[in-house]
């Protein structure tokens, strides 16, 4: 018997010690002209500006009434954060140049991160006061020795419905079928280029063929869909979209293109920004000159939804533009962060955190964290400064807040 599968009890007892709605579908379909023609720029124009609407109106207090949530998770804005992501590590296998300086990080010590115990404590905490989403992050969370014993305690969690991933691939293959075994349940992996050489040089390391493999793997473990980042940066990948889209047409892939973003230390300048409205052109006017190419359609999204959807007609898989920088979406924001050292950030390009590893290891019970954690959470603001703000405000690299 699988070690995951025979230690689920003793997680179990462990445990308890432990103290989507209606929306609305904008969707374009978009043909070529009865003679082949590409669509004119004005006629292009028009049906951009009504393919990045926002799909879903509802507000996000709204939705997920079939798990109440508590007061703890509601900020001042009524936004109810259910989807906490969960840093495991500041370390990598790869140096992305968008993630981490070229001078490296200074990492916390080992004694100052949160131990499996503390993870799940706080997850405990977390999940039995509303959050139906885990997402664990990194670094790269699959470079902990014990990733499989923590997405077994975390996928036992009563009310826990998604346990999620993102990671690099480097070293997933062989992992993920047991990490499969202990509940891990969505998938995103990490690919900018699809191009070995570019790939060495923006991840500083090897390893292409294995983050491919890695794809593979999960799609023949049932993975669907295999989410797939790739952060768009001018006259480095944005050549390449057209050939990440190809990606779904056989396969179970959603390619989820993100616009680049500014972090600490990695360099950011608006051109290199590739905005969604751009990388849309490129798909449309690409996939138009295509005979058998029939139309693109705006998929459903939930109010919470960072993404923009869509789906090709005679594709498997689906095509997405996260549009952080252009677009925010700021006002459905239900998401939270726990980061490897215990720290907990309400916003990802807010420089405010407050610790829990602290009073944790302070003695402090749960109500008294459910304060701490439910006064920053009302101190979440409406929405993130905008990009050149934000390129301006102290934060911390990418690898120490996790991706």
């Amino acid at each position: 018997m699988h070690p995951c599968i025979s230690s689920i009890a003793k997680w179990h007892s462990r445990l308890r010690n432990f103290s989507s709605a209606n929306c609305k579908v904008t969707s374009l379909i978009l043909h070529e002209s009865s003679n082949g023609s590409n669509l004119s720029s004005s006629h292009m124009d028009r049906t951009m500006s009504n393919m990045y609407a926002t799909s879903c109106e509802k507000s996000p207090a709204d939705t997920h009434k079939d798990n109440p949530v508590s007061d703890m998770l509601f900020d001042s804005f009524g936004r109810q954060h259910t989807y906490l992501r969960i840093s495991l590590s500041e370390r990598c296998n790869l140096r992305c140049q968008y993630c981490m300086p070229a001078e490296g990080v200074e990492l916390t010590p080992t004694p100052q991160l949160l131990s499996p115990n503390e993870i799940v404590r706080l997850a405990n905490l977390f999940v039995s006061s509303g959050v139906s989403k885990i997402r664990l992050t990194g670094g790269e969370p699959t470079i902990r020795k014990d990733i499989e014993e923590i997405c077994l305690q975390l996928s036992s969690l009563s009310g826990l419905k998604t346990l999620a991933m993102t990671t690099n691939g480097i070293t997933l293959a062989n992992k993920l079928p047991r990490l499969k075994e202990c509940g891990l349940s969505l998938l995103n992996i990490s690919l900018d280029t699809l191009v070995p050489a570019k790939f060495e040089f923006m991840s500083r390391r090897k390893g292409h063929d294995r983050v491919m493999k890695a794809i593979d793997a999960a799609i023949e473990l049932g993975y669907n869909p295999v989410k797939v980042n790739c952060v768009v940066m001018r006259g480095f990948n944005d050549d390449e979209i057209y050939d990440f889209v190809e990606l779904t047409r056989e396969k179970p892939i959603n390619i989820r293109f993100i616009e680049f973003m500014p972090f600490d230390g990695n360099v950011w300048k608006v051109k290199k920004l590739v905005p969604y409205s751009e990388m849309m052109d490129i798909v449309v006017k690409q996939f138009t000159q295509v005979k058998q190419f029939t139309g693109l359609e705006r998929i459903k999204d939930d109010p919470t939804e960072t993404a923009k959807n869509f789906r090709i007609d005679g594709h498997r898989g689906t095509v997405s533009f996260i549009t952080s920088m252009t677009e925010h979406f700021c006002a459905g924001c239900n998401r939270l962060r726990l980061l490897a050292d215990g720290n907990f950030k309400v916003c990802l390009f807010g420089p405010s955190e407050v610790s829990l590893r602290d009073p944790l290891r302070s003695g402090a019970d749960d109500n008294e964290l459910r304060e701490i954690i439910g006064a920053a959470v009302k101190r979440k603001k409406a929405s993130h400064a905008g990009m050149f703000d934000i390129a301006k405000t102290p934060n911390r690299p990418m690898i120490h807040i996790g991706g």
